[in-house]
């Protein structure tokens, strides 16, 4: 470690020994040297000085601090607090979600090479791999039913070098069995990406489920207050150098030092809002499910969802998310008056706020809207998001609400 390199505060238990919760307090934190402050301070510097003799320099290093693209102090704390909660080997950060995932098939994958992907899919992902990287780049990919395991192994090719998946897929909530999708990646002698933004830390930890590399978008539950953008990925040093050296350093998709800062900040409360956010969603679906003018719910947590089963034993009774799709019965009007009749639960994109966020999607709204299950291509759908408002605040807006549509 050189004397440009963040130092943290030496610990009196290893990490390996602390609760999540305290690791959530105190992983990555950097005392500040020069006032005393005992929180990591915003470094809003582009560059960094150099040592006396810097014609050694590897420009292309992402661990020393010379120059922000590169790395900053606060990207490298940021990805020490995050390799810590996710029990992995390395973490590197990018300003959004889609960068990371963008790193990912950008650094991994060459012209010829096969991804096998999950047919419900974050947008972006669903356009990269069902558009772009095949017509640029000579990637080819296949999307299947990623709880049909057979589609998957029937899928795969000699040439086939990831699979990616969620572990609860948006919109639809459809959960990975993340273990199995590991095992046919192995056989396959292929690398298994999985987003896991739905379920951060402590309710997933997909290293240890035999994830290769693990995404999360930053914007979403570990920054938890929607005011800063960041993505990550976690996983074995060797690969995160390689998104490092590729992905972060030549094409450039760094964070800020003041949205690393953010998330940092925002992710101390995380085990308490994850708490929070998953037992009001649990009531909040039941309520749902239980109102005749509701046409579905889709919620793992729900008995009713297809993978309930799989996603109380990968979830280990953690929780099971805290993002659902509804729809109320009736036409693209009807949703849209729900929507307008609420009060406290807001209408925005996003998810893993403070604030409860609903988005009506209608019946053909996003790519890949073909495989959704047929109650979603018959009413489209509402994606609701829980935040951290009174349960029976929630309840009664949605209540009134679904009274004042049908009135």
């Amino acid at each position: 470690m050189n004397a440009n390199t963040p130092r943290q505060r030496p610990d009196k238990k290893r990490a390996e020994s602390l609760s999540f919760a305290s690791l959530a307090v105190h992983a990555g934190n950097v005392p500040d040297a020069t006032t005393g402050a005992i929180l990591t301070p915003i470094v809003m510097s582009n560059s960094y000085q150099l040592p006396d003799d810097p014609s050694a320099l590897d420009w292309s290093d992402s661990q020393t601090l010379f120059y922000n693209r590169n790395s900053g102090h606060n990207q490298l704390c940021l990805e020490r607090k995050l390799a810590a909660m996710e029990r992995g080997g390395e973490a590197v950060v990018f300003s959004t979600g889609v960068a990371a995932l963008h790193a990912i098939f950008f650094t991994l994958l060459r012209s010829g090479d096969h991804v096998v992907v999950s047919d419900v899919t974050y947008e972006a992902v669903r356009r990269l791999f069902g558009e772009l990287l095949p017509d640029r780049y000579g990637i080819e990919a296949t999307f299947v039913d990623i709880s049909n395991h057979e589609e998957v192994r029937a899928a795969v090719r000699p040439n086939t070098k990831l699979i990616h998946a969620e572990t609860i897929a948006n919109p639809t909530t459809k959960v990975a069995d993340v273990q199995a999708l590991a095992a046919i990646a192995r056989s396959a002698g292929a690398l298994l990406s999985i987003d896991a933004t739905f379920t951060p830390p402590p309710m997933f930890h997909g290293l240890e489920q035999g994830v290769d590399l693990v995404v999360h978008a930053l914007t979403k539950y570990i920054n938890g207050h929607g005011d800063a953008m960041g993505g990550a990925v976690i996983g074995r040093a060797e690969l995160i150098r390689r998104l490092k050296g590729d992905a972060l350093v030549d094409v450039g998709g760094s964070i800020s030092p003041f949205n690393a800062w953010l998330i940092m900040r925002g992710s101390v409360t995380l085990p308490l809002r994850m708490a929070r956010h998953l037992s009001t969603a649990q009531r909040v679906a039941e309520f749902l499910e239980g109102d005749a003018r509701v046409a579905f719910v889709m919620f793992p947590g729900l008995a009713s969802h297809p993978q309930h089963e799989l996603a109380a034993r990968q979830f280990g009774g953690a929780g099971y998310g805290a993002v659902m799709a509804f729809a109320i019965k009736g036409e693209p009007e009807i949703q849209n008056r729900f929507v307008s009749s609420l009060r406290l639960i807001t209408s925005a994109v996003s998810l893993g706020h403070d604030q409860s966020l609903i988005v009506h999607v209608g019946k053909e709204g996003r790519r890949g809207s073909e495989r959704y299950p047929e109650m979603f291509r018959k009413y489209g759908h509402l994606r609701l998001s829980i935040g951290l408002e009174d349960l029976a605040d929630l309840i009664e807006d949605i209540k009134s609400a679904i009274d004042e549509t049908f009135t």
